[in-house]
């Protein structure tokens, strides 16, 4: 794999705490609203800029990304920012609950994600890309990394683990309990050792960001043609590159994505529970909340009580014969219950399901379904599954990964135009 440093745009370590974010993606128009009136540097202002105008801006219009883009040359024109010239790597440490997981910042090639050397699990949709190919235009920059993965490689633990024996450039515990860490990697030396032991890894996988991914790519098509256009084109231009933050497979953790129907398609909660029998699945009462303990077990919350779901044995021998997306329970769950029982045809448009991240409680589950609706707790998905399904050349069904803690944005931005 190529994976290079590059000159970036940063915030001053006084400030990078003010300006650090969650993803532009994980608050809706509301939120993102609210969460900026008392915080002027963070970077979701910039990132969803439609919190700079009233509430019934249109957010997708010009003068929206226009805006992104003055805020962002405010900041670096009052110090907020600094544009570094080095051409540096950053390790980016994430601890969240005793757990720590440490990866690597630099630019990807967009050439490897076409030939499919960066390996994609998930589909895209285009408005969601629109919205950040306005965003990257109007900017000339990246903002959002895309979170990588790649299998354990011991050497290149060693080395980065010795770059940390340094200084960090910045240190702060953010206010989800989340303590970031950031090194520079600067020193020539270093950088080449670096470089050289990516070039040992065969492959990369997108653990979250495929929109970002996908329009940062689209970005460089156009700005290829575009130079192409004008006879300027090298293919080392910033823009043939994205950013990226790359963690070893063997420290991430992934939660589990929970799903909630907001009613019963017309059946009684006796007859919901015939259906999910006949779809092949064991069920028992619960006590309480279930939390599934293994691959092959749901829970499920109607009508106020939980039951444990379980693969009966010639489901769960059906399973054990399928390709590496049949095999998932999310996929299970769609196939049996969701589409045919309770008439959830495409999840990503049907607007009777919602999705609820694991970090938030069976509480919150047990609030959206209500009297009428039904929740569904899931077991994890894991990273060996996630991988495999990759490997396939495979597509996971939409919500199937939660992970965390989320890279922030703004602490790394990467200019692709002048």
């Amino acid at each position: 794999m190529r994976v290079l440093p590059f000159p970036c745009i940063r915030p001053v370590p006084e400030h990078a705490a003010e300006v650090a974010a969650l993803p532009y993606d994980v608050f809706d128009r509301a939120e993102a609203a609210s969460y900026v009136q008392d915080r002027p540097l963070s970077f979701l202002n910039i990132d969803r800029p439609e919190t700079q105008f009233a509430p019934d801006q249109d957010m997708y219009a010009p003068e929206v990304y226009a805006r992104a883009a003055e805020l962002l040359q405010e900041r670096i024109a009052d110090g907020t920012y600094i544009a570094d010239g080095n051409r540096a790597y950053y390790i980016y440490e994430l601890t969240m609950d005793g757990r720590t997981q440490t990866g690597l910042v630099g630019v990807c090639a967009v050439d490897e994600y076409e030939d499919g050397t960066i390996k994609r699990h998930e589909l895209t949709r285009e408005d969601k890309e629109r919205d950040r190919i306005d965003h990257m235009r109007a900017l000339g920059c990246q903002t959002g990394p895309i979170f990588l993965t790649y299998r354990d490689q011991p050497v290149l633990d060693i080395i980065i683990a010795a770059a940390k024996e340094s200084s960090p450039l910045y240190r702060f515990t953010d206010d989800e309990g989340v303590t970031q860490t950031v090194w520079e990697v600067a020193r020539e030396d270093a950088v080449e050792a670096i470089h050289a032991m990516f070039q040992h890894i065969p492959c990369a996988y997108i653990a979250d960001g495929h929109h970002r991914t996908a329009s940062a790519v689209k970005v460089a098509q156009a700005m290829r043609e575009e130079a192409r256009a004008a006879g300027t084109l090298t293919g080392k231009e910033p823009f043939n590159f994205f950013l990226s933050v790359l963690f070893p497979d063997n420290q991430l953790t992934i939660l589990p994505y929970n799903r909630v129907v907001a009613d019963r398609a017309g059946m009684s909660a006796d007859e919901l529970l015939d259906r999910v029998r006949t779809a092949g699945f064991e069920v028992e009462p619960a006590q309480g909340a279930v939390v599934p303990e293994r691959a092959g077990v749901v829970g499920m919350f109607t009508d106020g009580r939980w039951w444990r779901l379980s693969f009966g044995e010639a489901l769960a021998a059906e399973v054990a014969a399928a390709d590496p997306v049949a095999s998932l329970d999310v996929s299970v769950l769609q196939e049996r219950v969701l589409s045919p029982v309770l008439g959830i045809g495409d999840v990503r448009v049907d607007p009777r399901i919602s999705f609820v991240g694991g970090i938030r409680g069976v509480e919150e589950l047990e609030r959206r379904a209500g009297t009428e609706g039904v929740a569904f707790s899931m077991f994890a998905t894991s990273i060996d599954q996630l991988l495999a399904v990759a490997d396939a050349g495979l597509l996971m069904p939409p919500k199937s990964t939660w992970f965390e803690p989320k890279l922030r944005s703004g602490l790394f931005i990467h200019r692709i135009a002048k």
